[in-house]
């Protein structure tokens, strides 16, 4: 159930942080997910880590349907994925769910450093 409530509110403030701050506001939200939701530190890294990238995988392809992919489409001709601009959301959604993923797994080697002393 940790596992679960930590995962959406990671996407929560990542949501509403990405609205105000930089992209890398997302890190700070699973860092401080992490720190207030004690878990072991793979769940806290898995948690991290599928918070943001479902949350950038389903924001980045509803913007990309908005403008019927051409964008993405374009981007994806420069860079070897064959024009298929679901590998460039794939691969935008990874990096956003590493950054996440650390940043939470940083925050519970915190807090799991800071209890056993």
């Amino acid at each position: 159930m940790k596992f679960v409530i930590s995962l959406l509110l990671t996407a929560l403030l990542s949501f509403a942080g990405g609205l105000y701050l930089p992209w890398w506001c997302i890190g700070i939200c699973a860092f401080i997910v992490s720190v207030l939701i004690l878990q072991p530190p793979i769940r806290a890294f898995l948690a991290g880590f599928c918070g943001v990238f479902l949350l950038w995988l389903i924001f980045s392809w509803s913007i990309d349907s908005a403008n019927d992919h051409i964008l993405s489409h374009k981007i994806a001709q420069i860079f070897p994925l064959g024009g298929i601009s679901f590998l460039l959301i794939l691969i935008t959604s990874l990096v956003g769910g590493l950054v996440g993923g650390f940043a939470a797994l940083s925050g519970s080697y915190l807090r799991s450093g800071t209890k056993r002393k």
